[in-house]
């Protein structure tokens, strides 16, 4: 019986190892996080946010419920909507999309391009208003 239980034991210990990566709604697999690092001025600060797809950037307000990273509190959130746009995994690809800003979603690719939706590199730049952020891949 004793066998029973460590085998047991074992077998449960490696179905709780957590794997660091995520499978998306098509299938594949990708980085289990991503950090949004805020850029001010052309640099990098050192406000971040650790996100987890899907996760929705804003300025919470009760009316409109609860989001993952809060702008509020940053000066460029006067620029950024209650629910301004979500960052999710999905086909195999981080992807940004804009849920109808009043400001927009940017792009940086030669220049920032407005986008209803856009693929994301590791590193990449893109602006919800005039917010700035790089995002980092896990």
């Amino acid at each position: 019986m004793t066998d029973e239980i460590q085998e047991h034991t074992a077998v449960a210990d490696q179905e709780a190892v957590v794997d660091e990566s995520v499978v998306a709604d098509g299938g594949a697999v990708g980085p289990l996080k991503a950090t949004l690092v805020l850029k001010r001025g052309g640099v990098l600060t050192d406000i971040a946010y650790e996100i987890h797809p899907p996760a929705t950037i804003g300025r919470f307000d009760p009316s409109v419920g609860p989001i993952d990273v809060d702008l509020a509190s940053q000066p460029e959130g006067a620029y950024v909507s209650r629910k301004h746009a979500k960052i999710v995994y999905a086909d195999g690809a981080w992807k940004v999309v804009d849920l109808g800003s009043s400001n927009g979603t940017f792009v940086l690719k030669d220049d920032f391009e407005r986008v209803d939706e856009s693929e994301l590199s590791d590193g990449q730049e893109f602006a919800l208003g005039n917010a700035r952020f790089v995002i980092q891949f896990s």
